[in-house]
């Protein structure tokens, strides 16, 4: 454990100077004696190539050796590796397998790509109520992309009853983390009073949040506001600015609008 730590060290230049190549030194001298995290640490080395090749295999292997010990991080990111076939063939059954104990031992991350793999039978025959389940649990944990699902979910009544303010609830979350879908609708709840109290102000906010993360609806939107002077002043500049910034993301009445101007 402590050539492990010496090697966190390493990577993370505490109290030594940044050297990832001595870090993977330190864990290998660990994951010789079978210890879990150096083992998954260098799994995480080979595949993002941080001191040591790139090599999506080699990343595996390493995944492999901590997951088969019950290191949880490790089984949530050897079942990644089946989902997308990096470093081994693409098997959604084998992801869903390791997904699972990863789940159990309460990873977020792991606990929302069940959910999803559920949701649109992946590996699994599709069962709307686990998927439900599962994206909560990941909710509840703060996972961002499960408090999105689980707000779309509640918009869109989906297996849950359809609940406006429970939707508010989970997109707010969400948003909160920088989920830019979130913030979109965030804005949308806000701008239209549902499952919170009408606030042009807030929806232009959250629509500013989005829109500056690239969010299409929402620069349109922007633009809108900017073009009618709702809740800012007019500004034709303004307007066209996001407009083109939506319309360049095939926005075809961001299209429309500016062509318009």
């Amino acid at each position: 454990k402590a050539q492990h730590n010496l090697g966190v060290m390493y990577r993370d230049g505490l109290g030594v100077e940044e050297d990832l190549k001595k870090a993977v030194r330190w864990w290998r001298k660990a994951a010789g004696e079978g210890y879990f995290a150096a083992q998954f640490s260098i799994g995480d080395a080979y595949k993002h190539g941080k001191g040591v090749e790139q090599d999506s295999k080699k990343a595996v292997e390493w995944f492999r050796k901590a997951a088969d010990q019950g290191f949880a991080i490790a089984q949530e990111q050897l079942a990644e590796s089946y989902l997308l076939g990096e470093g081994i063939e693409k098997d959604s059954k084998k992801a869903v397998k390791w997904f699972h104990k990863a789940a159990d031992q309460g990873v977020a991350k792991a606990q929302h790509n069940l959910g999803v793999m559920y949701r649109d039978g992946l590996g699994v025959k599709k069962d709307l109520e686990e998927a439900v389940r599962w994206c909560r649990k990941a909710a509840e944990l703060g996972q961002a992309n499960a408090q999105f699902n689980l707000c779309q979910m509640y918009r869109k009544g989906q297996v849950v009853k359809h609940d406006w303010k429970k939707a508010f609830h989970w997109c707010r979350k969400a948003a909160e983390q920088g989920h830019a879908g979130a913030q979109y609708n965030l804005g949308v709840a806000y701008a239209e009073g549902k499952g919170t109290l009408l606030n042009s102000k807030e929806a232009f906010k959250w629509w500013l949040k989005a829109a500056k993360q690239g969010n299409a609806q929402a620069q349109y939107n922007l633009g809108l506001m900017y073009h009618k002077g709702k809740v800012v002043r007019k500004d034709q500049d303004e307007a066209a600015k996001w407009f083109k910034d939506a319309a360049e993301q095939e926005d075809v009445m961001a299209q429309y609008n500016l062509g318009m101007m």
